[in-house]
C-alpha cells in the first residue's frame, strides 16, 4: 500500500521529536539510526508509520521524494 499525498506532506514536515537526532526531519535521519531502529521496532502509532516509511524510502533510495516536497513545502 502506497502512502497517500497527505501522509507524504506530512512526512516531510515532521521532526524526530525525540532522543540524538531530536528535532531533524525525519527524512533526514541517518540511514545506520534508520536500520538500526528498524531492527529494535518502530513505536506502534503515527511516528512508528512515518519512521517505517522514511525506512522503505531510504533502502530503496527513494528519499528525494519527500525531499521534492519539502522544497515545495517547507519555504
Amino acid at each position: 500500500m502506497l502512502p497517500d499525498k497527505d501522509f507524504l506532506i506530512k512526512l516531510a514536515q515532521t521532526k524526530m521529536p525525540y532522543g540524538k537526532y531530536k528535532d531533524r526531519y525525519l527524512i533526514d535521519l541517518p540511514e545506520y539510526y534508520v536500520v538500526w531502529y528498524h531492527r529494535k521496532g518502530f513505536p506502534k502509532n503515527k511516528l512508528g508509520d512515518m519512521l517505517t516509511t522514511v525506512y522503505e524510502l531510504k533502502v530503496n533510495g527513494l528519499e528525494y521524494l519527500v525531499k521534492n516536497i519539502q522544497k515545495q513545502y517547507l519555504k
